[in-house]
């Protein structure tokens, strides 16, 4: 059944006039997520006011790709958090100051932006990655909405609402991570009714519940949606239909599924960009428009990466001898990495690619990935099958859901064997079977994700699920604080 919001009749896009403040929280990732919604929000007529730090206000100013879109103007608070450049060394302390230290600044923008003539609109609502939970105290005190934005899947929000159902021995903090070894793995379902039919398995969940200064701001986070207004999605209700249906029977506020919360708006765009993207633009893409179709195979670990040098060179080593194409997005300069691949012909590494234009190229037939949830629905979008290779937070339960649930993708390591190295010989072999296999298997993986692709297009066109969603909300939050123009 579909979600109540979805069955809302939807009254067109007539544009609405009002103010709406964007936090995200200060990770690529979660900034691209809330980019890619404020343009959705602001197409539909809502003037934006997309918040950051100052470091982060530089990355997207220099960065054409991560520009504000027409209607989404950027505004900064101070650095107060630590470098996102240095933020793997210490992920728990950047999570801590971003709980810690970026309120009291936000709240004195917030007086400057009423001061300001352009902005005499009263704010009509905060939307905040749920991640930065503190908006919702900001929110109450001044009398003004909050819609959060959870950018990871539903199944995810899901488990760790409901914590406290959970066994006892899956949050023992022991030392020796054999200490449980005899208990066995077990589907999440077992513990949690309204997840009885989903695929995630209780050691998805381990590592990241064995982090104790991790769990406190997950559990934050849980505790925040408790007192919102509303609860976005970056997922799509088709995707998780069971999962939002449970939730919108268990939390206090409305859901609304609105995604993929990708950039598929500016897919036709024609990336006038600086000189220097430009010409890395031109480059990749002349060399994918030079391939057979469904040859290449896309690589990215994300921009957190979080693997050891050694098996990144495995991974190199593999991806040379599997003899597929490769285009590779690698930001660390690892001069090694490069060279095991520097004399291959077969494939390219480059820093900075944009992704989702390289997904839906006709020459990419698959994608090597870390399962992040942005890079997820990107190749669900462009209906391109995974290799997943999970490393931390929620990405073991987004390769869960790849592999099992949604049947997309094939893996190389699951969160029971997480520090397991794996070796060249291992990912050549899943390259090469994914990329040229005829095997029945393989068949189905790229069928599926070829219909997952229609599915996602469906739902964020004019009457599908996540358009008819987004449209809800706008109607709810413009409608005592804004004045609706002609269309």
């Amino acid at each position: 059944m579909a979600s109540a919001k979805v069955a809302a009749t939807a009254v067109g896009d007539e544009p609405c006039r009002c103010h709406i403040v964007a936090v995200p929280f200060p990770g690529r990732g979660h900034v691209n997520a809330m980019m890619n919604l404020s343009r959705l929000l602001a197409a539909r007529g809502a003037a934006v006011t997309f918040v950051v730090t100052e470091e982060w206000l530089g990355l997207l100013s220099s960065s054409a790709a991560a520009a504000a879109p027409p209607g989404v103007r950027l505004r900064a608070i101070p650095n107060v958090i630590p470098s996102e450049h240095g933020r793997a060394a210490d992920h728990v302390g950047f999570l801590d100051a971003v709980a810690a230290k970026m309120e009291a600044p936000f709240e004195r923008l917030l007086d400057r932006l009423r001061l300001e003539e352009e902005t005499a609109a009263p704010v009509a609502a905060l939307v905040a990655d749920s991640y930065v939970p503190w908006v919702v105290g900001v929110g109450e005190r001044r009398g003004v909405p909050v819609c959060f934005l959870f950018p990871m899947a539903a199944v995810f929000l899901s488990a760790y609402y409901n914590f406290d159902s959970l066994p006892s021995w899956l949050k023992e903090q022991q030392p020796d991570a054999g200490a449980t070894s005899d208990k066995p793995d077990q589907k999440i379902g077992h513990y949690i009714s309204s997840l009885a039919s989903s695929s995630i398995m209780l050691s998805d969940l381990k590592p990241l519940i064995l982090s104790e200064r991790s769990m406190k701001h997950i559990l934050a986070s849980m505790s925040s949606i408790r007192r919102a207004q509303h609860l976005l999605f970056t997922t799509m209700y088709e995707l998780e239909a069971s999962v939002i249906d449970s939730l919108e029977s268990l939390l206090p506020c409305p859901v609304y599924p609105i995604g993929p919360c990708i950039p598929y708006m500016t897919l036709e765009n024609n990336h006038t960009k600086s000189n220097g993207e430009a010409t890395k633009l031109i480059d990749y893409l002349t060399w994918l428009d030079s391939q057979p179709e469904k040859s290449v195979l896309y690589v990215s670990l994300g921009s957190f990466v979080s693997v050891s040098s050694s098996q990144l060179d495995e991974i190199a080593l593999g991806l040379t001898t599997s003899e597929v194409k490769f285009l590779w997005i690698f930001r660390d300069q690892s001069t090694k990495v490069r060279e095991l691949v520097g004399n291959s012909n077969r494939g390219m590494i480059l820093p900075w690619c944009d992704q989702l234009k390289v997904l839906c190229h006709p020459s990419v037939g698959g994608f090597l990935t870390h399962c992040g949830f942005n890079s997820t629905m990107e190749a669900v979008f462009a209906g391109v099958p995974m290799i997943t290779l999970p490393l931390f937070f929620d990405q073991p339960v987004d390769g869960r859901l790849i592999v099992e649930e949604w049947k997309i993708g094939v893996k190389l390591r699951d969160s029971t064997d997480k520090d397991r190295l794996i070796r060249r010989e291992e990912i050549a072999t899943a390259v090469k079977r994914l990329m040229a296999s005829d095997e029945t298997e393989i068949k189905a993986i790229r069928r599926r994700s070829l219909e997952w692709k229609e599915v996602s297009r469906r739902a964020v066109n004019k009457g599908g699920s996540s358009h008819r969603n987004l449209t809800s909300l706008m109607e709810i939050i413009c409608s005592s604080k804004c004045t609706k123009t002609d269309s």
